[in-house]
């Protein structure tokens, strides 16, 4: 590493908090620029050490690779158990966003990850057994203590977060898709502030803190915008207790956490959905050159 990139890396910490001595780990990330790597094809890299310069040989997968002519500025070299990895940052161009005929509606949740206003559900019972799995395993290292327990914890914690932004992914990919090839915007609820919103009972506590909210949020706006999806932000209140089809707004109306049934007309159908609708409606209103696009009224979505 470099004396300038040793002296800009502890200027940078020191602007953060200049109260208190920064300590630097042995392998903490490092970064580089054109002055002091390049690119050998796709398969080599050359970069200054203390030493001279050397070649080193890269392992890129297919999907990098044919992206490699969008890297951009600095690339950060970052130790991750035993190996070493070139984090790039790659410039993704983006589609115009087209002119909606309708709108999509999603709601985020916790048993149903995602519900959206067609009536597809990305349901949460495979990731609650995933998290129930490897919430018993830490439970039994942490009560182990020793050093590999805690080694062993740190793996623990790495898949299951890849498991999750894996999951996140396959679904914000989807309804980016779906809105896509039916020429629609997506509608979502302002979730600012939505761990704080949410009443949760004190056994689903664990449940609800360990989702990732704001990380399917993003990857939806980021997905969306790639693909030229327009995104319309609504306020969520009341989306899951007013009917979709009289109107009519009664905390009452969703009987449970799954049912939804309007004390007014009578309307039946999954909560998750209702809200989905409801989402759809109100991003109409907010944006009148598109429409709701949604079955509610004449085929509800059946109670499961």
């Amino acid at each position: 590493m470099q004396s300038e990139s040793l002296i800009s890396k502890a200027v940078e910490a020191y602007k953060k908090d200049k109260t208190i001595q920064t300590v630097f780990r042995e392998l903490g990330a490092i970064q580089y620029d054109q002055r002091n790597l390049s690119w050998k094809g796709l398969d080599n890299v050359s970069m200054i050490t203390l030493d001279d310069r050397r070649k080193f040989k890269t392992s890129i997968g297919d999907y990098q690779k044919a992206r490699m002519d969008r890297l951009r500025g600095q690339v950060d070299l970052v130790y991750r158990n035993g190996v070493s990895y070139l984090v790039a940052v790659a410039d993704v161009p983006e589609e115009k966003e087209y002119e909606p005929k309708c709108v999509l509606g999603v709601d985020i949740g916790i048993e149903n990850l995602a519900t959206d206003s067609d009536g597809q559900v990305f349901s949460g019972a495979e990731i609650e057994k995933v998290r129930m799995k490897y919430n018993i395993q830490r439970k039994g290292l942490q009560k182990t203590g020793t050093r590999s327990a805690k080694r062993k914890l740190k793996r623990i914690s790495g898949k299951e977060r890849r498991f999750k932004r894996d999951i996140n992914h396959q679904i914000s990919k989807a309804i980016v898709s779906k809105a896509k090839g039916t020429a629609r915007a997506i509608a979502m609820e302002d979730l600012q502030g939505i761990r704080s919103r949410a009443t949760v009972r004190h056994n689903q506590r664990d449940r609800h803190s360990k989702w990732s909210f704001g990380q399917l949020r993003s990857f939806l706006q980021y997905k969306s915008k790639v693909a030229g999806v327009p995104m319309i932000i609504v306020e969520p209140r009341d989306t899951s207790r007013k009917c979709p089809r009289c109107s009519y707004i009664d905390k009452r109306n969703r009987k449970t956490r799954n049912e939804f049934k309007c004390l007014q007309c009578g309307y039946k159908a999954m909560a998750d959905y209702v809200a989905a609708c409801n989402i759809a409606a109100r991003a109409a209103v907010k944006q009148p050159m598109v429409a709701p696009l949604f079955s509610a009224v004449t085929s509800p979505l059946p109670l499961q």
